[in-house]
């Protein structure tokens, strides 16, 4: 059993440091984040499946599949080290030992995360004043300031957490995120940082995350575009001594908890879409097969046709059936059926019983439900998604200026 916790972030949990400062690799907006556990944590972590990759991800990535114990996160916003060949893998070694140093720590025990544009080399001598600011800010409250700084054309700051009840006593998890644009299934522009006073296994701790990104920022998508940078970490410090063992109790009523935690993350990302103006879910029911279930959500949730229909608040069920059919998935489209919310719009058979009234109605609500039911099988998916404005593409064509 768990529960959300008000203002919730990740120094909810005990054990748990952060701040969050302007040290001006933007020119006015909070740009830096350090994440520090007093005690070493396991570390897991998910990656983009990008094939050009950040150096701060490489970095991270070969930390956390080491399996040492990790101490601190320090994650920069405004610029995404990637594409920056040996110098910016190098300026991200740097960065980690600059910090590791005042910190007082390992530089294996530094994860190093980047976001912004991409191309662009740091700025070194600023970016290394900003640690030496950073790091006398680390306090118990100051993880609403670390998830401001992480923020690229996020117009909501993310940051939650929640308390779960397991056999032994309570653990909580706290976390933020950003993410906006480049967002795509198998993660995008988005990172990621949750907190937990868990005692678990690195093991544990990666097969609990794995299962937890796949049933949540795995099934969003703002523009179909997967990111250089995209991560999501898990650290759990132990402090609590309640201990989540392999397919104990602990581990499903921990899991549960995770996943709620996960898809209210990715909910929030699908929502704040550049420029976006409603939440779209897609319920896929009647699948014969999971992987059917998901690849018509996929579809559907990436259509432009879709995404600007829905922000037209045009009932246009033929491009969801569209979407639907070149998914790849198996499927008859004679038995399929599909809604919005409750108003039903077409029938197998093909009978449209759309009311245009009813319909419009539902569609102009902030939340917006599609549901598709194949009439194949007992498998289903649900996917999160926005819809598709003008002012995303005047975010994203002014993205550099």
């Amino acid at each position: 059993m768990y529960q959300f916790i008000e203002n919730g972030t990740v120094t909810s949990v005990s054990g748990f440091k952060a701040a969050g400062i302007h040290c001006g690799i933007k020119k006015k907006k909070k740009d830096l984040a350090l994440i520090y556990s007093e005690l070493p944590c396991s570390a897991a972590g998910t990656f983009t499946i990008n094939k050009v990759k950040a150096a701060p991800l490489l970095i991270s990535k070969k930390a956390i599949s080491g399996k040492k114990t990790v101490k601190a996160v320090l994650v920069n916003s405004g610029n995404a080290n990637a594409c920056t060949g040996s110098e910016g893998y190098n300026d991200a070694k740097i960065t980690r030992k600059h910090c590791a140093e005042l910190l007082g720590i390992k530089p294996s025990e530094v994860l190093v995360s980047s976001t912004g544009v991409i191309g662009k080399r740091l700025p070194m001598d600023t970016f290394l004043q900003g640690i030496n600011k950073i790091v006398p800010h680390l306090s118990e409250e100051g993880g609403l300031d670390a998830a401001q700084a992480i923020m690229t054309t996020d117009k909501k700051m993310k940051s939650y957490a929640l308390k779960v009840k397991l056999e032994g006593g309570s653990v909580k998890i706290g976390a933020i995120c950003k993410g906006s644009g480049m967002i795509m299934p198998n993660m995008a522009t988005m990172l990621a940082f949750i907190t937990t006073d868990a005692k678990v296994s690195q093991a544990t701790l990666q097969k609990i995350l794995k299962k937890s990104v796949q049933n949540s920022f795995n099934k969003i998508s703002v523009d179909g575009e997967t990111s250089t940078n995209d991560m999501v970490v898990l650290l759990a410090n132990g402090q609590s001594e309640i201990s989540i063992k392999a397919g104990s109790k602990n581990e499903s009523l921990f899991q549960e908890a995770l996943d709620a935690l996960t898809q209210k993350m990715a909910r929030t990302i699908a929502s704040d879409g550049e420029g976006a103006t409603k939440l779209i879910t897609v319920n896929v029911t009647g699948a014969k097969t999971d992987k059917d279930a998901n690849l018509v959500g996929k579809s559907v949730a990436n259509s432009a046709l879709v995404k600007t229909a829905m922000y037209g608040r045009d009932a246009n069920w033929g491009r969801i059936m569209s979407a639907a059919g070149m998914s790849g998935a198996k499927l008859d489209p004679e038995k399929m059926s599909i809604s919005f919310a409750n108003v039903p719009v077409l029938l197998p058979g093909y009978k449209i019983v759309l009311d245009e009234a009813a319909a419009l109605e539902v569609l102009s609500k902030d939340e917006v439900e599609i549901n598709i039911n194949l009439a194949s099988g007992k498998k289903s998916s649900t996917w999160w998604t926005c819809d598709f404005t003008e002012e995303y593409i005047k975010i994203n064509a002014d993205y550099r200026t």
